[in-house]
């Protein structure tokens, strides 16, 4: 009998690369989704259509604003491990979205624990947690030892869920963790966060499908790994004998001006810089096009100037490490945007 596990965010990029490595490790994955007027399910496409896995994967129809629908759901299914990965997950949405925000991040992992506790399954579970609960800290790197400083309505909602685990854990003993994990990137990555955005203009601008990128604060310092390395990670949290909470990094840090840099390497292309702070410019070492502008309105109305991780408890541990360095991930993210590109050229050719 296989063993069961539920994901919810699984139609997200963590959602999607976690699926898969259940399925290889012999999972029957039940996913929640969120009924929509758009049946967003590209990521995982690949296994809805695929036949060998009807028995290993499962829609549910559920969301995490909805008591009533988690506390069937869990009762129907009984999974054996339950990763909470259901987000609003957008930071600077969440200036804009404050209260949804709340009711989803924050609540919604409360609804969660209050359903593990309702049905009384015996069951393990994984929040998806954030480095930007660090924010403004002082503390450099990062651990699971420095103070919480969160500068979002997002972090603050990531940081309500992180205390409510480790509540339900002392208080009910839950087998709750929490996975700190810092920014992880792949070509899966949603096109409105910054990474993604920036290897798809990059791709764009190669193939003069678009004239200009423009973004925020080109400082702010990321410490950014790959995203189905750190779905492993979370399948190791979840494995151990007793919950713990892990940060999951590369230890490594560099700035979004540095991310641009890369990925228009990727595509040879050369970006100096001109001006400072609103009036920089990025533009083409060649032909002093300028392909970089600055534009206020993706700054955020609190910054969050550098995160850093330390994953010396998970790397001793839960035998883990990150293995693709960010040269690395950025040309797996370009080389696959510019893929999409030209296979989007030539259907619109053949049409």
């Amino acid at each position: 009998m296989k063993k069961t596990a539920l994901i919810t965010g699984v139609t997200g990029q963590d959602g999607s690369y976690l699926t898969e490595l259940l399925i290889k490790k012999g999972y029957a994955v039940h996913g929640l989704v969120r009924k929509s007027s758009n049946f967003n399910t590209k990521r995982i496409d690949h296994i809805i259509e695929n036949k060998k896995y009807t028995d290993s994967f499962f829609f549910h129809y559920g969301d995490l604003t909805d008591p009533s629908s988690l506390n069937r759901l869990l009762d129907k299914v009984k999974p054996k491990e339950i990763y909470n990965l259901g987000a609003q997950s957008h930071v600077k949405v969440s200036f804009q979205i404050p209260d949804y925000t709340a009711q989803v991040d924050a609540l919604g992992t409360l609804r969660m624990l209050d359903a593990i506790r309702d049905t009384e399954i015996d069951t393990k579970f994984y929040q998806a947690s954030t480095s930007e609960l660090f924010g403004k800290t002082s503390d450099s790197p990062q651990n699971e030892n420095t103070p919480f400083y969160p500068r979002s309505p997002y972090g603050v909602a990531k940081l309500y869920a992180y205390w409510i685990v480790v509540n339900y854990r002392e208080a009910y003993d839950i087998f709750a963790c929490n996975g700190i994990l810092f920014n992880h990137e792949s070509p899966r990555r949603g096109r409105t966060f910054v990474t993604r955005k920036i290897t798809q203009a990059a791709c764009k601008i190669s193939e003069g499908m678009q004239d200009v990128l423009y973004l925020g604060n080109l400082d702010a310092k990321r410490d950014w790994g790959y995203a189905p390395e750190y779905c492993l990670g979370m399948w190791k949290m979840l494995q151990k004998s007793n919950p713990k909470d892990y940060v999951l990094a590369t230890g490594k840090t560099f700035s979004v001006r540095q991310f641009v840099e890369i990925a228009f390497k990727v595509l040879n292309i050369k970006i100096k810089w001109k001006g400072s702070n609103i009036n920089e410019e990025g533009y083409n070492s060649k032909t002093n096009k300028v392909l970089v502008k600055i534009d206020k309105d993706y700054y955020r109305p609190t910054e969050v100037n550098i995160l850093k991780g330390d994953f010396s408890k998970a790397e001793k541990e839960l035998d883990w490490r990150p293995k693709t360095d960010l040269e690395q991930l950025i040309k797996l993210m370009v080389e696959s945007d510019m893929e999409k590109l030209r296979t989007e050229a030539v259907y619109r050719q053949k049409k």
